[in-house]
C-alpha cells in the first residue's frame, strides 16, 4: 500500500501529460510504447520465451532490497529524469513496462524452489522510445540513474493480473521458475519483475510479469 500511494502522483502526472490516464485506468495501453519482441517457445502453464532485441534503458540504482522505500524512491529518480532531470531537459515520454530487479537475488532452477533476496542494491528501469539511441539520449543529472544498453536475450515469462506485493512475487517467481526447471530450459540469470500499469488500475486488467533470462 506505501509504494501504491506514493506512486500515484507521479504516475498520475505521467498520465496527464501523456493524455492516458483514463485508458490506462481501464487497461488500455495503446498509447504506451513497448519493447518489440518474439515468442519463441510456449513452455506451458502460462510461461512463453520471448526474444528481445537490444535496448536502450535508463536504470536507477538505489540501496534496499527491494521494498516499498526502494521502489518509490527509485521510481522517483526516474520520473525525475524522464520529465527533465537530464543535460537537455528533454521530457521523455512515458513507456511500459517498468522493470525492476535486486542485486543477488537468485531462484534455484529446482525443485523445491528458493527465491533468496538478501543483500545488494535495488534496480528499476525505464525503457526508452524507439527512436532514441544510446548517443542521442540525454544524459541523466543524477548519479543514481545511467544509460545503458541491455543486450539481446530470451526471457521465460509468466504474466499475471491484480495487486501485488513481495509475497505475490515471490510465489510468482516459484511457479516460474517450476516451469523452467520442467522444460529443458534453464535460468542464466537473476529474476525481473515487469509492471505494466499504475496504481490506480483495476486490478483483474493490470499487466504484471516475472522474467527469467533463459537458454536450451
Amino acid at each position: 500500500v506505501g509504494l501504491e500511494q506514493a506512486m500515484i502522483k507521479p504516475l498520475a502526472a505521467v498520465l496527464l501529460m501523456l493524455g492516458l490516464g483514463g485508458c490506462v485506468i481501464l487497461g488500455d495501453r495503446s498509447g504506451s510504447e513497448t519493447p518489440d519482441y518474439q515468442v519463441t517457445a510456449d513452455l506451458g502453464r502460462g510461461v512463453e520465451v520471448r526474444s528481445y532485441a537490444p535496448r536502450l534503458v535508463a536504470t536507477a540504482t538505489v540501496d534496499g532490497s527491494g521494498d516499498w522505500s526502494a521502489r518509490s524512491t527509485a521510481f522517483q529518480l526516474l520520473f525525475n529524469y524522464i520529465s527533465g532531470g537530464n543535460t537537455g531537459q528533454e521530457k521523455i515520454a512515458m513507456t511500459v513496462p517498468v522493470q525492476s530487479t535486486q542485486d543477488g537475488e537468485k531462484i534455484d532452477m529446482t525443485v523445491p524452489v528458493e527465491t533468496d533476496r538478501s543483500g545488494g542494491a535495488f534496480r528499476m528501469r525505464f525503457f526508452f522510445p524507439a527512436k532514441y539511441t544510446a548517443e542521442t539520449a540525454p544524459v541523466p543529472t543524477d548519479p543514481r540513474v545511467t544509460l545503458e544498453v541491455l543486450p539481446a536475450s530470451e526471457l521465460a515469462v509468466l504474466q499475471f493480473s491484480g495487486f501485488w506485493n513481495e509475497t505475490i512475487l515471490r510465489e510468482q517467481k516459484r511457479k516460474l521458475a517450476v516451469v523452467v526447471e520442467r522444460s529443458g530450459w534453464h535460468a542464466t540469470g537473476a529474476p525481473v519483475e515487469m509492471f505494466y500499469d499504475p496504481p490506480f488500475s483495476i486490478p483483474w486488467l493490470r499487466r504484471n510479469e516475472v522474467a527469467a533470462p533463459v537458454a536450451r
